[in-house]
């Protein structure tokens, strides 16, 4: 990967984050599947570190937060006659946290869905915003305790209760957890719709392949670059800028240079190079 010219490494992650395979990715790219993995790894190293820099201090005033499911290795119900099937196989769920206004993804987590993971993840958001009027959610219970836990029993707290009318989820009601939400502007829409941005972009996510991420690892690195891709690279439809410099925490749309430039710094300073073979 050290060799090949910066041409080819855009091109690489441009795929990724547009809903290729690594596999698709390096056949398109004449470059093996091991060359694909390092760069992912290393470049999603780099925005890990990026995001956890630059989204901070968010004033958010609408969070809406929403879990999106996949699977590593083999869904749940498979993993116990699954060949070799590692610790971690089965469910794996992606917490996202976004502010209606800026479409920013304040903060997102992957894990399962229990109150550890939303604990862990609501602490995580808390750190990232500021001026926080409400948090809107599904009806997931871990989701509760988890804010209090974060933010205390003055943030204003509203869950959507739903039913599922076919395929689709209509809204049934809004309740008010804790606080004195503007239930007017409760809503999850907004998260829901980027669900779909994610499975979209991701091969990951789509639905009757052999896509599916086969460590969590990897998994988590793909999420990475893809919804740092959506944050500082991608310009919104609606808003004719990207999240990020709606949100006021850049003035330009980022660049792959920009990307790779942080993933060179990183290796000239000597951080690990680790990586798992696919």
């Amino acid at each position: 990967m050290d060799l090949l010219p910066i041409e080819k490494r855009r091109a690489i992650l441009n795929m990724l984050v547009e809903g290729s395979s690594m596999r698709a990715t390096a056949r398109v790219q004449g470059v093996e599947l091991n060359t694909v993995a390092k760069l992912l790894t290393q470049a999603a190293q780099a925005c890990l570190a990026a995001h956890d820099t630059h989204v901070r201090q968010v004033r958010a005033r609408f969070v809406q937060c929403d879990e999106i499911w996949s699977f590593c290795y083999a869904k749940h119900k498979n993993v116990a006659t699954a060949k070799a099937a590692p610790s971690v196989a089965g469910d794996v769920w992606t917490w996202t946290a976004l502010d209606r206004d800026t479409k920013l993804i304040l903060a997102w987590a992957v894990g399962d869905r229990s109150l550890a993971t939303a604990r862990q993840f609501m602490q995580d958001l808390a750190g990232r915003i500021i001026d926080c009027e409400q948090i809107a959610t599904d009806c997931h219970d871990a989701y509760e305790e988890a804010i209090l836990d974060a933010f205390g029993p003055a943030m204003p707290y509203v869950r959507m209760l739903k039913y599922i009318e076919g395929n689709q989820p209509k809204i049934l009601r809004s309740e008010t957890v804790s606080g004195r939400p503007d239930r007017r502007r409760s809503s999850t829409s907004h998260v829901e719709r980027h669900n779909l941005t994610i499975r979209m972009g991701n091969r990951r996510f789509a639905r009757r392949t052999n896509a599916f991420s086969k460590r969590v690892e990897r998994h988590r690195m793909a999420l990475a670059l893809f919804l740092f891709h959506y944050n500082f690279l991608r310009i919104h439809q609606s808003l004719s800028v990207t999240p990020a410099m709606e949100a006021g925490l850049t003035d330009h749309v980022w660049e792959w240079d920009d990307v790779l430039s942080l993933v060179d710094a990183r290796r000239q300073n000597g951080r690990p190079k680790k990586f798992e073979k696919v």
